[in-house]
């Protein structure tokens, strides 16, 4: 019984320390939106024409999966057009005016230069290997005149999904080992600012090299 008590004592340190880390990293990744927002709105100017197409949104309103924040935050959403790989029943009734499209962000059913901005955000790192993320920025840059994306740097030390740090730069075995002790599952490569310039077929800017890599680049 003593050693069960003790136990239990002894966790409780490491869980608080856990929802200290996860509050404080909420705070920051809030901040860390706007200021994508606010990057967004800066660098393209958009108005009530401007067609925006937003690729790799989750099935949840803005309160629930907080990626979500360009419905939440852009003052003409219904010239927003959403593609998620599931569908969007949740998400549609969040966002109505948003059009909803269920899609391969790598072989979108659009012509090509159909928006005047393709977006996407923290999407492009769980697509798959490299090849993977080239087609999914090549086929953005295809059906979307300019391209606004991010992704977190693979430079920055805390690796911001599993918040564990370090972890990212070890070789592949140890991080996806370390990633499943973690209870993470999901595909993770994550991009240096270079690797993220290579995958663009035309002329990129790195508008961030923080915590988040910002690219803007053209239209093939």
């Amino acid at each position: 019984m003593f050693a069960n008590r003790a136990g239990r004592c002894s966790g409780a340190p490491a869980r608080y320390a856990r929802f200290v880390l996860r509050r404080f990293a909420d705070r920051v990744s809030l901040r860390s939106r706007r200021r994508k927002f606010e990057l967004f709105v800066e660098t393209f100017r958009p108005g009530p024409e401007t067609s925006v197409l937003d690729v790799g949104v989750t099935d949840a309103p803005f309160g629930e999966h907080p990626d979500n924040f360009l419905e939440a935050w852009y003052p003409w959403p219904e010239r927003i057009t959403a593609v998620g790989l599931t569908p969007l029943e949740r998400f549609g009734a969040a966002f109505p005016a948003v059009s909803t499209v269920q899609a391969d962000g790598r072989t979108l059913p659009f012509p090509d230069d159909a928006f005047d901005v393709g977006f996407s955000n923290a999407v492009v790192e769980h697509v798959g290997d490299r090849e993977a993320q080239r087609a999914f920025v090549h086929e953005l840059c295809r059906v979307a005149r300019r391209v606004f994306l991010t992704t977190p740097n693979r430079r920055f030390p805390l690796e911001v999904h599993t918040l564990l740090p370090f972890v990212h730069w070890l070789p592949r075995r140890l991080r996806e080992r370390a990633l499943r002790a973690r209870g993470w599952t999901e595909t993770l490569e994550l991009l240096a600012p270079g690797e993220v310039r290579a995958l663009f077929p035309a002329d990129v800017r790195i508008l961030r090299r923080g915590m988040t890599i910002v690219a803007v680049g053209e239209g093939r």
